[in-house]
């Protein structure tokens, strides 16, 4: 399979340099092709790609910006398309801000993300200590490793579904107050029977957050599939995502972030995280806003489900509305059929 690597020219060729050696190297032996020319890409859809950036120091690239922009105008430019991202940078800043905005754009264009899809360079490349101690190599070789992994990951044959595929809904609301639960029990009718659903609340301090236990705790505990801190977390949450196909996060948007609650949970994660992987594991959200900001809530579950804890990213996976008042998102312009095509979107992804 060929794999499409997208890399905007670099604005100074030094800021590139290092970022066009790695994936040499890291890309060596495997059938690929390099993009440049943002103005001239090619028919993308249904492919592999590779989202290569050298941000320089500033974390500017006046060629990504064109991209961007192709990718906001066309919602389709990306149709059936899954990708993964590197971005290289000269600072210790802009890596992981950038691609988060890169997946979200790509994935409104139609495009799903890998688990853990994101390999960063920051300037010093100290982010990857711990992986080069572990690869028994240096900065520079755990880079390289990590590219060449992650190109891997994203070539390898999908995961096929199961006859019913399970569902987990975490939430930390009300259904009587909350447009974003209504906006949910609409869409878990339209699921019907074809998938098992499970939904646990999460509110009234029902989750402590974690507070940082050093690792080996965390990993010995984790182990032992426990938690140093117990509850709910450990005894229906932890149990409830190794059975899931799909975990759908009702996400209010409470100043422009996820919920204490909700960040709780993944945060929470870290235990189960340290024994599996959940690359074959999707996520999806419903983000309802009172006045703006869905989009800001949205990169941040990409950022800490999909590029952290390593969920899958479906096409499309978040369901973004502005609504006020109780019960007002139901009753907003074009409502049902954004429901139809959400519950759809979650069927085709755990192939129901």
């Amino acid at each position: 399979m060929e794999l499409l690597v997208i890399a905007p020219p670099a604005d100074r060729a030094e800021d590139g340099a290092r970022l066009s050696a790695v994936l040499d190297e890291a890309l060596r032996g495997m059938e690929y092709r390099v993009l440049t020319d943002m103005s001239a890409l090619p028919d993308l859809r249904g492919r592999r790609l590779l989202f290569a950036l050298a941000l320089g120091a500033y974390g500017v690239n006046t060629a990504y910006t064109r991209l961007l922009l192709r990718l906001r105008v066309d919602p389709t430019m990306l149709e059936g398309c899954t990708a993964a991202l590197v971005v290289d940078g000269s600072g210790e800043l802009y890596t992981k801000s950038t691609a988060a905005e890169l997946a979200f754009a790509a994935n409104l264009a139609g495009c799903a993300l890998i688990g853990r899809p994101l390999v960063e360079g920051t300037g010093s490349l100290t982010n990857f200590r711990v992986q080069a101690m572990l690869l028994g190599t240096d900065l520079d070789g755990a880079y390289r490793a990590n590219v060449r992994e992650l190109a891997e990951r994203l070539t390898a044959p999908p995961t096929q579904g199961k006859d019913k595929p399970e569902l987990l809904a975490l939430h930390a609301s009300s259904y009587h107050t909350s447009n974003t639960m209504q906006l949910w029990a609409q869409v878990k009718r339209r699921l019907g029977d074809g998938c098992a659903v499970t939904e646990i609340g999460l509110r009234n301090g029902a989750v402590s957050d974690c507070a940082g236990c050093p690792y080996t705790a965390c990993l010995h505990f984790g182990e032992k599939d426990r938690c140093f801190y117990g509850g709910l977390m450990q005894d229906e949450v932890w149990p409830a995502v190794r059975r899931c196909d799909a975990v759908v996060l009702l996400c209010p948007n409470y100043n422009d972030a996820l919920s204490a609650n909700l960040t709780a949970f993944i945060n929470r994660l870290t235990g189960l995280f340290r024994q599996t992987r959940f690359y074959d594991k999707a996520v999806f959200a419903i983000i309802v806003s009172g006045y703006s900001g869905g989009d800001t809530v949205a990169r941040q579950v990409i950022s800490a489900m999909n590029m952290n804890k390593s969920f899958f990213l479906p096409p499309r996976f978040a369901m973004i509305e502005t609504a006020n008042d109780p019960g007002e998102a139901l009753k907003l312009p074009g409502m049902e059929q954004r429901l139809d095509d959400f519950a759809r979107r979650i069927r085709e992804t755990v192939k129901m």
